[in-house]
């Protein structure tokens, strides 16, 4: 029996233009946009609003926030990844990579530790149907992590592992370029004395030396061989990009400079930037401003980050305050992200791709999410 779903009186957002109209879907897939400005009789009607494609976001590590809800607090990982989704779906959110770190600055902390059945939580509740969303793996990979081989090595066959980022927060450079930057974010964040900071300086220093350009080019390669799309982050020299470019990288997410951001450009790199810093009006660790790139044309695809409200919310932001057309700034939370990691089959209004869609109240300052839908099925 087919399935089917009809909405209505709605201002459809394609890749290319914004039109009143109507869209049919049927078995999971769009078949038809109709774009007869009257409302067809047996459709929801949107009531004008808009209507988008399910959003997909790259890069997030909410689901930490729900296993670690507060400092010393470890959540059951399964009860966090369900909580996790509900909030993404509520935002609009239809296909989301979680982004879990294999390495961190220190080894013993709360990441580390949960690593493991935050992986089999994911794969647990995709496999039980349990979730609404379509959720990925983001591997991110601490280059200069001692073991940081050995566990992606473990886990980058996995089906769900559709994407992997090449990162390096050795204290004095990338995003830490700012040691007192980086000792205000790690002493609030682990309590740490300035003289344990020290050693953990010397220390990581020692590491990166030691493991992180032949751990660089045994992940590019292997994920390269497994057809894994590749990101770099946090570059902040154009020899930061060029390296990344020569290793595959398609994705460079979160450059820390305008330098890097142009030699992304050059390169062919696609260029992502937090909605969080978008809409705060700058980067929390003191780095790049994504509004100014966006004014220079230097951004194209948004990720929620830690907020995932804040993809919808951004990319609204681009429209109405830097003047993007709304399309093209659709395209930043929808199209180009599904794109750049070979997702081809949702993405964008067009017949043929997936039914994920969402309905948008345009509420000034704020769009409201109504309904949600994927692969034509009401999730929210």
């Amino acid at each position: 029996m087919s399935q089917e779903i009809l909405l209505t009186n709605a201002m459809l957002v394609t890749p290319n233009e914004v039109f009143r109209g109507t869209l049919h879907g049927k078995n999971g897939i769009i078949v038809d946009l109709d774009q007869n400005r009257r409302p067809c009789k047996h459709g929801i009607d949107l009531e004008g609003n808009y209507l988008l494609p399910g959003l997909v976001e790259l890069h997030t590590d909410h689901f930490e926030n729900h296993v670690v809800p507060r400092p010393g607090v470890r959540w059951p990982a399964l009860a966090a990844i369900l909580s996790h989704d509900s909030a993404v779906v509520t935002s609009g959110i239809t296909t989301v990579f979680d982004a879990l770190a294999i390495g961190d600055l220190n080894e013993n902390s709360s990441r580390m530790r949960n690593l493991e059945e935050m992986v089999k939580a994911v794969r647990k509740a995709q496999q039980e149907n349990f979730l609404r969303a379509d959720h990925f793996l983001h591997l991110r990979c601490e280059v200069a992590y001692p073991q940081v081989l050995r566990i992606f090595e473990k886990l980058v066959d996995d089906p769900l592992v559709k994407l992997v980022s090449l990162m390096d927060h050795t204290p004095g450079q990338r995003q830490f370029t700012s040691l007192q930057k980086m000792f205000q974010y790690y002493q609030g964040k682990y309590g740490f004395s300035e003289e344990q900071m020290r050693r953990l300086v010397i220390e990581r220093e020692a590491n990166q030396k030691h493991y992180a350009q032949k751990h660089r080019e045994a992940i590019s390669n292997l994920s390269k061989y497994r057809g894994v799309p590749l990101a770099s982050h946090d570059d902040t020299t154009a020899e930061h990009v060029a390296q990344a470019a020569t290793e595959g990288v398609v994705l460079c997410e979160f450059p820390t400079t305008l330098e890097a951001a142009l030699a992304a450009r050059r390169f062919g790199l696609h260029i992502l930037m937090g909605a969080p810093n978008l809409i705060l009006g700058g980067s929390h660790s003191g780095n790049a401003s994504a509004r100014e790139f966006g004014k220079q044309g230097l951004l194209d695809i948004l990720s929620s980050d830690y907020v995932p409200s804040s993809l919808l919310t951004g990319a609204f932001l681009l429209h109405q305050e830097l003047d993007i057309p709304l399309p093209a700034a659709i395209a930043t939370v929808t199209h180009i992200p599904a794109q750049t990691v070979n997702l081809l089959d949702r993405g964008a209004l067009e017949v043929g791709k997936r039914a994920d869609l969402i309905w948008v109240r345009w509420s000034p300052p704020m769009p409201i999410v109504r309904h949600v839908w994927k692969a034509g099925k009401q999730i929210f």
